[in-house]
């Protein structure tokens, strides 16, 4: 298996995000020429500037999007789905769709984490579903279970499934899920998106060796999180 080369280039904009970037700059630059013409006292304005400009900023720097690409061997590579931290690498009893042990690993995005999510492996997509649920918080083991959330199996290319879970947390509201049964899927491929804060699990097969430790940073489509057998 070849070396492993990860690259980031260029940074845009989240499609997911335009609607609201676009429609939020319109409003504060209407309210800021009504605030600036119409009140002779300018700290009206200057305060507006400071209430809504740091919380546009935080929402601009949400929605990037890094362009990524993957290059090398892929051949049973499992890349992080995910920019965020582990909080979860342990073995657990999967009873839903695969009813034996697997390897577990969760990632935590914060508010300030890239939120776009990106194929873990090359393969096909077998199955899509959607959950609604709570919106704990998403680093709580009871997140997985009871929040909303979207579950993708694939089948890789050595045959093996996995399942990786889209999960919504306290703050995150919606869910986006590119995956489609019977697609093919590739590394460097936008699995789906998931609007402010939240986590993705992967279930990997217990002969999966693992390459990540708990509290590891990790980016999105460049951390290699193991390899199948």
């Amino acid at each position: 298996m070849g070396k492993r080369i990860k690259k980031i280039k260029n940074i845009r904009l989240h499609h997911e995000g335009s609607d609201l970037l676009i429609v939020g700059l319109a409003a504060m630059v209407l309210f800021g020429v009504i605030l600036w013409f119409e009140v002779d006292n300018k700290i009206p304005f200057y305060t507006f500037l400071v209430l809504l400009g740091i919380p546009y900023c935080i929402a601009v720097n949400f929605f990037r999007c890094p362009i990524r690409r993957f290059e090398g061997e892929t051949d049973g590579v499992i890349v992080a789905p995910a920019d965020g931290k582990i909080v979860v690498a342990e073995e657990v009893f999967e009873d839903k769709y695969f009813h034996e042990k697997r390897q577990m690993i969760s990632i935590f995005m914060s508010l300030w984490n890239v939120h776009a999510n990106w194929f873990p492996c090359d393969g096909t997509v077998n199955e899509v579903h959607h959950f609604n649920g709570n919106f704990h918080k998403a680093w709580l083991p009871k997140a997985s279970e009871e929040n909303e959330r979207s579950e993708i199996i694939i089948t890789a290319e050595n045959g093996q499934k996995i399942l990786c879970r889209q999960v919504a947390g306290a703050v995150a509201r919606r869910i986006v899920t590119y995956a489609k049964p019977m697609d093919d899927c590739n590394i460097d491929e936008h699995l789906g998106f998931i609007k402010f804060g939240s986590r993705v699990d992967l279930y990997l097969p217990l002969d999966a060796k693992i390459d990540v430790t708990m509290g590891q940073a990790t980016t999105g489509n460049v951390t290699v999180i193991g390899h199948l057998k």
